[in-house]
C-alpha cells in the first residue's frame, strides 16, 4: 500500500502539477524514479490528507506540491503561511522548486516580511544547483541591485545560465541588458532577438518589450500594427505595462483605429493594478469622453478576464485577480 501511494504521488506531481507564476518557464525536470511506467493505469488523485501524510513522512515532492496548492489557493483558501511552511519543509529536503518559491515570497513579501537579501540567498542556493527560474530571478536582483550590489556582469551571467535552459524570463532579461547596454555593448538588434525568443515562449514582459521596440523602431522597422499585436498578447495575460500601451495605441490610433472606449478600458485595467502612468493616462483621456463612453468602458473593464475573455453577464461568478 505504501509503495503504491509513492508511485501514485510521483505520477500525480509530475503529470498534473501546474506551473507557478514565480517559476515561469522552468527547465523540464529530469524524469522522476517515482513516475509510474507509461503503460500503467493513471492513479487516482490524492486527497489533501494523503498528500500531507506523504509530506510528513519526508516526501519532498508532496511537501512542495502542498506549498504550491496553498500559494495558489487551489481547492483551498490561499494561505501564504501554510505555503511557506510546506515549502520550507520541501526545501529542507532539497527541493529546488520550493527553494525558488521561498525566494519569491521574500522578494514579494508574501507571507513573510519583504526581504531582498533573504530572497537573494534562497535564489542563489537553488541557482547554484541549476534551477533555471532561480537563476533568472537572481539575475533580476543583480540587474536591479536588490538584495545584492548591482552588478550587470553577474546579471548577464545568471540570465545566460537560465537562458541556456530555455527560460523565457531570462530571454527577456538578456534583451533588456542588450537594449540599454548594461553589462554588454548596446545592441538593439540583439535585444529584439532576445525579446522575440521571450515573447514566443509566452513571456508577457518580453511580448510587451517587443511591442515597444516595434512602436519605437528600435532594432526593427517601426510597425505600429506589429506593436499592437504583441501588446495585445501581453495585455490579455494581465501585464499592466502592455495594457496601458495598448490603451494608448487605441487613444492615438497607432496600429488600430481610434477607440476611446477601448483605450479607457485597457488603461483602467492597468490602473487597477496600481500602474501610476495608467492612472494619469486614463484620467487625461476621460476629460475628452462623454459620461456614456466612460460608463461603457468601465463596464468592459469590470467584465474583462485574463485571456481576453469577459464574464457571462447572467452568471458573473468569477472575479478577475492576478497571481
Amino acid at each position: 500500500m505504501k509503495k503504491s501511494l509513492v508511485v501514485a504521488l510521483g505520477c500525480l506531481l509530475l503529470c498534473v502539477r501546474p506551473a507557478l507564476a514565480e517559476e515561469a518557464n522552468p527547465a523540464p525536470p529530469p524524469e522522476s524514479p517515482l513516475a509510474a511506467p507509461a503503460t500503467a493505469e493513471p492513479p487516482p488523485e490524492l486527497s489533501m490528507e494523503e498528500l500531507q501524510n506523504a509530506a510528513e513522512n519526508g516526501h519532498a515532492e508532496a511537501a512542495n506540491h502542498l506549498g504550491h496548492i496553498y500559494a495558489k489557493g487551489l481547492g483551498v483558501p490561499r494561505d501564504y503561511a501554510q505555503a511557506m511552511l510546506w515549502s520550507r519543509r520541501a526545501a529542507g529536503l532539497g527541493n529546488l522548486e520550493a527553494q525558488n518559491r521561498i525566494g519569491a515570497f521574500y522578494a514579494k513579501g508574501l507571507g513573510v516580511k519583504q526581504d531582498d537579501k533573504e530572497a537573494a540567498a534562497w535564489f542563489l542556493g537553488a541557482a547554484e544547483k541549476g534551477h533555471a527560474a532561480a537563476q533568472s530571478n537572481l539575475g533580476s536582483l543583480y540587474a536591479k541591485g536588490q538584495g545584492v550590489e548591482k552588478d550587470y556582469a553577474k546579471a548577464l551571467e545568471w540570465f545566460g545560465k537560465a537562458a541556456a535552459q530555455n527560460n523565457a524570463d531570462a530571454f527577456n532579461g538578456l534583451g533588456a541588458l542588450y537594449l540599454d547596454g548594461k553589462g554588454v555593448d548596446r545592441n538593439a538588434n540583439s535585444a529584439v532577438s532576445w525579446f522575440h525568443k521571450a515573447a514566443e515562449g509566452g513571456n508577457a514582459a518580453g511580448q510587451n518589450n517587443l511591442g515597444v521596440c516595434f512602436a519605437k523602431g528600435r532594432g526593427v522597422t517601426k510597425d505600429y500594427a506589429e506593436a499592437v499585436r504583441w501588446y495585445r498578447k501581453a495585455a490579455e495575460s494581465g501585464n499592466a505595462d502592455a495594457q496601458n500601451n495598448l490603451g494608448n495605441a487605441y487613444a492615438r490610433a497607432e496600429g488600430v483605429p481610434r477607440d476611446d472606449v477601448k483605450a479607457y478600458m485597457w488603461m483602467d485595467l492597468a490602473a487597477e493594478q496600481g500602474f501610476a502612468q495608467a492612472v494619469a493616462d486614463r484620467d487625461a483621456l476621460a476629460r475628452a469622453m462623454t459620461p456614456e463612453q466612460i460608463a461603457e468602458a468601465q463596464k468592459l473593464s469590470r467584465e474583462w478576464r485574463p485571456g481576453g475573455k469577459f464574464d457571462d453577464p447572467l452568471l458573473n461568478k468569477r472575479k478577475w485577480g492576478l497571481d
